[in-house]
């Protein structure tokens, strides 16, 4: 496997294969600014499904093409109809994920980067030509910005920058007015991965003895709907519902313009990284140290490791990195104490913070 860099020179042009999910796609977006720092007129394709499109589709100097899961094959062909008779310098192939490997077949370029067999799910090697080696950090991100490295990009340290439109941050100060808020996204797409009830409204109540507006978001999924409603009924606090009420950029705008967030291993998590709010970040299933918030692993509540070894009866360091706690109950073991110390922690630094910059 060769190290040296693909491209000495700016590439032509570029398509990033990316289509889900919330949390993946925002990682990317990293990968793909630090191309376009680099080498600003290289033209940038990146494909990603409908729904990560409603955040991220409209990308400063980013053309996207979306593909919609929904159509089935009709997808498919809609996605290679628009590159018909287009040939890129490079695809970027960062999903390791069947449906993405079959859509690469219809993208025609002169490399086909993907992973290297350490990471490369479902036979994704098969649809490559160029394999990006594993970095030592463990984090997704680190993962995807070697694949800048092997392109040629040679600033590879992570950095987002996502406008929020004046619209969604009008109508996020509006909501919020000018109180300090806490959000809680209390959902996620795969239950297992959600806190407790009783849980989520204790911290609620602790934020709002603190000072804090609690607010409530999420996706219309009506699980979620349901147990938002759920944990705005246990809390002895009055706080504000949104779940269900807010576009995904309206969404993103909430939490740019809170102090912090509170979430489990979900999407909103990494919006949070997107624009810079402190995130308070549940872990029990999945290993933080490579799907948690980037740059905050401070704020983050685990037990993952602790369970992780006594269910493998293994180091962590000798366990496969994708490996997942299996006890669908495991979230229920993170403490509501544990969950108050965090809050404590990170709020008061937030008001040291504050209190500084009012003092300079």
């Amino acid at each position: 496997m060769t190290t040296l860099a693909l491209f000495s020179s700016a590439p032509r042009s570029l398509c990033v294969l990316r289509l889900s999910a919330i949390g993946d796609v925002c990682h990317t977006v990293a990968l793909v600014q630090a191309i376009q720092r680099q080498w600003p007129t290289t033209q940038i394709t990146w494909i990603m499904g409908k729904v990560e499109a409603s955040l991220l589709g409209d990308l400063p100097g980013i053309e996207t093409i979306i593909f919609d899961k929904k159509q089935g094959w009709q997808a498919y062909r809609s996605v290679w109809r628009q590159l018909h008779g287009r040939h890129f310098d490079a695809l970027l192939h960062v999903q390791a994920a069947l449906r993405a490997s079959i859509l690469s077949l219809g993208i025609k370029a002169r490399y086909k980067l993907g992973f290297d067999r350490q990471r490369a799910n479902d036979a994704q090697w098969l649809f490559t030509n160029h394999k990006v080696a594993s970095p030592a950090a463990p984090h997704v991100v680190d993962g995807l910005m070697a694949f800048a490295a092997a392109l040629g990009v040679n600033d590879v340290t992570p950095r987002w920058d996502v406008p929020v439109a004046p619209a969604d941050d009008e109508w996020a100060a509006s909501v919020l007015g000018s109180k300090a808020s806490m959000i809680i996204v209390p959902g996620s797409s795969k239950p297992y991965k959600n806190w407790t009830v009783a849980g989520y409204a204790a911290v609620a109540d602790h934020a709002a003895q603190a000072g804090l507006q609690v607010v409530l978001c999420g996706s219309s999924s009506p699980a979620e709907q349901a147990l938002a409603a759920q944990v705005e009924q246990a809390c002895s606090c009055t706080v504000l519902n949104l779940t269900g009420k807010t576009s995904l950029k309206q969404m993103l705008a909430l939490i740019r313009r809170a102090q912090l967030l509170l979430a489990p291993d979900s999407g909103p998590v990494h919006m949070a990284t997107l624009v810079g709010t402190p995130v308070i970040a549940l872990y029990a299933h999945h290993n933080p140290a490579r799907v948690g918030p980037y740059g905050g692993q401070e704020n983050v509540v685990s037990i993952y490791q602790t369970l992780v070894e006594s269910e493998h009866a293994q180091a962590l360091d000798t366990l496969p990195w994708r490996t997942r706690v299996k006890d669908e109950a495991a979230m229920e073991l993170i403490s509501t104490g544990m969950v108050v110390q965090a809050f404590e922690r990170l709020w008061s630094r937030l008001q040291k913070q504050v209190s500084h910059a009012s003092t300079v």
